[in-house]
């Protein structure tokens, strides 16, 4: 067996200790791993008719080059956010131009025959690609298309529809709440009101859990559209009853006043995403004409995925590693595997396109007071879902 691995979408924290466990348990079957830098930009750009010049694009991957790479963080591979299926002409490689034609509304390029192609040409009859709902989405595509295909997901959002953890959450958390409790020595000591924006898109979740843990006065997430007068309210009641006279609010990046639109700005990527970010410069601002407080607004942005995993992120990604590589021992194929109320299992490949996963607003946070609520907690795993 010649097994492809890639990394699509952005890098998180565990991205390194998965490759290096699915090559040392494929190398214990005497299957070769074939390396696919940049995500699936490696097999839209690789050259069947020119494989030297497109050596850039693939490496073998051995033990004892992977030996090392699961001491640091991002990927080894590299990635990138390409959709073979939706690629714009300009960005097509030039030894493509004129191949494909441009279809749709947005004249976009299916380029899958060459990714085919290409996968021919390398021997890969089995993928294993890492990634979040878009990467995904692609892998559920190779899949009909005839590929072998084991997906596993990772994103520091936690949103992967179909399991309950993606690789890159657990430290994206311990990032965020590190940094929330260390702009409590500035909000404290100016008494001001610290706007803290996390990542996480459409999904609440990482906003909700490290306001949890980190003991915020507030969270605003995704799913829910705040008041900003009742925010502005309730954060100044925080302020006044810590003796410190400062507060802390987190905010994700999705979240939306009452009547208002998410902060989106730029190009709309291959998998059609504009970039997030903003909301908590608004809310700051806008928090500061209500109440005459000073704000200390930080957003954490990368800082939340840089650097190498915490223990959790190892442990899930070294075994989600391990776990696809039982199920091509097994003969299996087309899934992706998953974690489902604390236990490691398989779902079908394209589950990440079957559905949305977001926070379970009921059971995890109050909408009247903007606040993490967890209204029960017998029979919840470990992160609550």
């Amino acid at each position: 067996m010649r097994i492809g691995i890639l990394t699509g979408g952005g890098d998180v924290p565990g991205l390194n200790p998965c490759i290096k466990a699915v090559v040392n348990r494929a190398a214990a079957n005497g299957w070769e791993v074939v390396g696919i830098r940049k995500g699936w930009a490696g097999l839209l750009n690789y050259n069947p008719d020119d494989p030297e010049g497109s050596s850039e694009w693939v490496q073998p991957l051995t033990p004892a080059l992977v030996r090392t790479i699961d001491r640091s963080g991002g990927t080894h591979l590299h990635t990138s956010r390409t959709n073979p299926a939706k690629i714009k002409p300009a960005a097509m490689p030039d030894f493509l131009e004129g191949k494909f034609e441009p279809a749709g509304e947005k004249k976009l390029i299916d380029a899958t025959p060459h990714v085919l192609r290409v996968l021919e040409h390398l021997g890969v009859d089995t993928l294993i690609p890492i990634g979040g709902d878009d990467t995904l989405s692609y892998a559920a595509r190779m899949h009909q298309e005839g590929i072998r295909v084991i997906a596993i997901p990772k994103t520091m959002d936690n949103d992967v529809f179909g399991t309950d953890y993606c690789i890159g959450f657990s430290t994206a958390v311990t990032r965020s709440v590190e940094f929330i409790n260390a702009l409590r020595t500035p909000a404290g000591s100016h008494e001001r009101i610290a706007v803290v924006e996390l990542f996480g898109r459409n999904s609440g979740e990482t906003a909700l859990i490290s306001a949890y843990l980190g003991d915020a006065d507030r969270a605003l997430i995704s799913e829910v559209p705040f008041d900003i007068e009742r925010v502005a309210s309730f954060i100044m009641d925080d302020r006044r009853n810590n003796p410190s006279n400062y507060a802390v609010l987190v905010i994700s990046e999705g979240a939306s006043m009452l009547g208002g639109q998410v902060i989106e700005y730029g190009q709309e990527d291959a998998y059609g995403h504009r970039k997030l970010g903003g909301i908590g410069q608004i809310v700051g601002e806008a928090l500061t004409k209500i109440t005459g407080v000073d704000i200390l607004n930080q957003q954490l942005g990368y800082l939340m995925r840089a650097g190498a995993p915490d223990s959790l992120d190892r442990m899930v990604a070294a075994s989600f590693g391990n776990l696809a590589i039982q199920q091509l021992e097994k003969g299996h194929d087309g899934v992706m595997v998953a974690l489902q109320n604390g236990v490691y299992t398989t779902v079908l490949v394209d589950s990440s396109i079957r559905g949305v996963k977001r926070v379970d607003v009921p059971e995890l946070y109050d909408t009247d007071q903007y606040k993490p609520h967890i209204t029960h907690l017998v029979g919840k795993p470990m992160f609550l879902y």
